[in-house]
């Protein structure tokens, strides 16, 4: 029996004849009050979505990538160290590498040596564009014919620390030159994770990544075609994360078809910090797995995991284990390789995406109607929304409407954790003078984290 055959044998029902049901099942209570709930972003959300929310004329998504891969950090002080490091974690079943390079010189040939380029996706973040190591992987891309990508975002260091690595002309001055020298190597990069972990919203995530993509594309976009990546947090919000990855690729496909840059953006996704825990800290496994699956359904390229102790452990080889098995998990067990669209037509997540995309575009629009992301930035715009966002998440963890198990709900008070700090679990404030406010990331759990350590 085919599908035409199959269908045919029932009616649609629209969506008044559901609303009446329900109606009549509410037995008096009226269905807005007690049915649909805004999110965060303020967009309404429906108890039931069918195919009268969804039309063919609906801007689409581009398509996820054919397949994910599983990735993971390694901090870099020593090449041959690293190298071996790195062969050790492929053999493990790491697909894609993420190497944070230091200042001091590091040689590409021995960080990379006996590593299958060809198949093994890396990227390489550095700590600023002025950095010597930076043109020294950029020769060696260009040479290899091996495709890389740079983690080079002079804007977002900005926004993070609150200074430019020299100042405003120099740092745009270095990414020009290197845009300009290297037209095939993905230099630019967005650390659309800040926002997130400073407790920004899903629309304001969006619409400050896309403005501060646009700040590149006037200034090189006639540079350098070779495409750009994000780098994104993923939240606890679970469809509207999926749909949050969804619209990002469809509005960055808006904004470089004005420039005739690549419609296809590369996505760098991790599981946010701004939820996990210090105590019970063992719950912040369920909440990366299900963060990683959302980054997968929402069709990141690469899929890196934060390990459970994070907040308060150096790094070490327990952690590690357990988060790439978490990614192995859902690959090779779990199948979430075998379908690269899975979310494709699913009326609620179109829905959610095409509502947050068009939210996102109005507030980006507004930004560029008050100068632009840089300009924004330095008179505390966006500093000042996002801590509103933050401000209203944070009021309903407090209240206990959002909640964090182990946390605000179900505490285990006999829970020890100051033994066990190998690292402090909380921002360290460094007073020194910034040009700008910088954008600080925050847990939800600090403070009472911080009450529960003092008590014990």
């Amino acid at each position: 029996m085919n599908k035409k055959t199959l269908f045919a044998d029932f009616d649609s029902v629209p969506t008044k004849a559901w609303k009446q049901k329900i109606q009549v099942d509410l037995k008096g209570a009226d269905y807005n009050d007690t049915l649909v709930w805004d999110n965060p972003e303020g967009i309404k959300i429906k108890p039931f979505y069918n195919r009268d929310d969804y039309t063919d004329d609906h801007p689409k998504a581009p398509a996820s990538p054919m397949q994910w891969f599983i990735g993971q950090r390694v901090r870099v002080s020593e090449a041959v160290q690293a190298n071996n490091e790195v062969k050790d974690l492929i053999a493990k079943g790491v697909e894609s590498l993420v190497f944070e390079i230091p200042d001091t010189a590091i040689a590409p040939e021995a960080l990379l040596q006996g590593i299958n380029l060809k198949k093994v996706a890396v990227y390489l973040e550095f700590t600023s564009v002025a950095s010597e190591n930076v043109r020294s992987f950029l020769e060696y891309a260009k040479e290899s014919g091996n495709q890389f990508f740079f983690g080079l975002d002079p804007l977002g260091t900005l926004a993070r620390k609150g200074n430019w690595h020299t100042n405003e002309a120099k740092d745009f001055e270095l990414m020009g030159d290197l845009m300009e020298k290297y037209p095939n190597q993905p230099i630019l990069h967005i650390d659309m994770g800040l926002y997130q972990n400073a407790g920004a919203n899903a629309v304001q995530q969006l619409a400050y990544s896309l403005a501060q993509a646009n700040e590149y594309l006037i200034r090189y976009a006639l540079k350098n075609k070779a495409g750009i990546t994000f780098e994104v947090a993923v939240g606890a919000n679970y469809f509207s994360e999926i749909a949050k990855l969804r619209a990002l690729r469809l509005l960055w496909k808006s904004l470089a078809a004005e420039y005739e840059f690549p419609e296809h953006c590369h996505v760098l996704a991790q599981p946010s910090r701004r939820n996990k825990t210090l105590y019970d800290y063992n719950v912040n496994m369920l909440r990366t797995t299900t963060e990683c699956m959302v980054a997968v359904l929402g069709g990141a390229n690469t899929v890196i995991n934060l390990p459970y102790d994070d907040l308060y452990h150096e790094q070490n080889e327990f952690g590690d284990r357990i988060s790439r098995n978490q990614l192995l998990i859902l690959k090779k067990e779990s199948y979430f390789d075998k379908v690269s669209n899975a979310a494709d037509g699913a009326y609620y997540i179109e829905s959610l995406t095409r509502q947050l995309a068009e939210e996102a575009l109005g507030l980006f629009k507004s930004i560029e109607k008050g100068g632009g992301w840089l300009a924004q930035l330095k008179s505390q715009t966006l500093q000042r929304k996002i801590r509103e966002s933050a401000s209203k998440e944070q009021e309903a963890y407090d209240s206990g409407k959002l909640v964090l198990i182990g946390s605000n709900k179900y505490p285990n008070l006999d829970d020890r954790m100051k033994e066990n700090l190998e690292r402090s679990p909380f921002p360290q404030k460094k007073s020194r003078k910034t040009v700008v406010e910088p954008i600080l990331e925050k847990r939800l759990a600090e403070k009472e984290e911080q009450k529960r350590l003092q008590d014990e």
